[in-house]
């Protein structure tokens, strides 16, 4: 299979074009002008991407495949408004470039898995969560409703869309829990706010084989809640991965804090409530390597 991916070098991008190269499969990473490639940069190879200007080079002809992940990273500054507009323009933007060179295409990849993400529902307290629960209306919500709508508009081009909607995702390095770890292991962390929020979690082996599936599987298309099938409460994945790493978690960070230190975010992020269901996964077929939280932090910490 010839798959071509955006968003090649972030955490999951990464490790889905070294599974992908390790199988046998060839790998287009779309690589922007000025980019460095860094970490799986064996498998596969580079090829022109410019979502400025739609350009992309000719080696991308043939994909069978194509896996969207692109963006700028939700965690990675404050959200200040030009922040904000990075955020947007390197998802939103990024994604209608790219549709736009699939209908360039004479002949197109049969399928399109597309990044998303669970913040589309918001704030939503014990509600369980499915596909087709409604939207959230804070920013993150708002972002991942146009990001979606961008890559459906490939379903109009005969190609099978896929939006994977990511929970937090867990792995060695980089990701959510490598921000988690420090105040633990100096022995001062603890829950976020009430710590009564609900966390939908994933693990990094079960977000990459999860995008395989969609891709190999055609019966798969339209929003797929990309989580393990236990959401907990923040207190208990305080207290499960407090007990993993042999430390406290006896200091719990007060809501008002958290907003002091990294504002609007704090809402967004790190405070909110989603229980996810991912029963559409199950029924259809996926099997988690990764079902349940405290195996899932030793596989990871340990």
């Amino acid at each position: 299979m010839k798959v071509l991916v955006t968003g090649s070098t972030g955490l999951v991008g990464t490790a889905l074009v070294k599974e992908l190269g390790r199988d046998g499969h060839t790998v287009c990473r779309l690589i922007r002008p000025l980019s460095t490639v860094v970490g799986g940069a064996r498998e596969g190879f580079d090829v022109a991407w410019n979502p400025s200007t739609g350009e992309l080079g000719g080696a991308g002809v043939g994909a069978d495949a194509v896996v969207n992940l692109a963006g700028a990273s939700i965690a990675g500054g404050r959200w200040t408004k030009a922040r904000k507009e990075l955020l947007r323009k390197s998802r939103i933007d990024t994604t209608r470039a790219l549709v736009g060179a699939l209908a360039k295409m004479s002949a197109r990849p049969r399928v399109l898995v597309s990044a998303s993400a669970i913040g589309i529902y918001g704030d939503r307290g014990d509600e369980l969560l499915t596909e087709d629960s409604k939207p959230g209306s804070d920013f993150l919500a708002g972002l991942a409703q146009d990001w979606e709508g961008e890559a459906l508009k490939a379903e109009v081009l005969g190609i099978r869309v896929v939006l994977a909607r990511f929970g937090i995702i867990l792995a060695q390095h980089g990701g959510a829990l490598a921000k988690m770890l420090l105040p633990f292991k100096l022995g001062v962390g603890g829950s976020l706010g009430s710590g009564k929020q609900w966390m939908s979690w994933i693990m990094l082996e079960d977000a990459v084989a999860i995008i395989r599936f969609a891709m190999e599987n055609g019966t798969v298309r339209g929003a797929m809640n990309v989580v393990a099938p236990q959401a907990v409460q923040n207190a208990e994945f305080t207290k499960v991965l407090a007990k993993t790493l042999h430390r406290p978690g006896l200091f719990p960070a007060p809501a008002f804090a958290l907003r002091l230190a990294v504002g609007e975010m704090a809402d967004a992020l790190l405070l909110p409530s989603q229980r996810v269901s991912t029963e559409k996964l199950l029924e259809l077929g996926y099997r988690f390597r990764f079902p349940e939280l405290p195996s899932a932090l030793r596989a990871v910490l340990l």
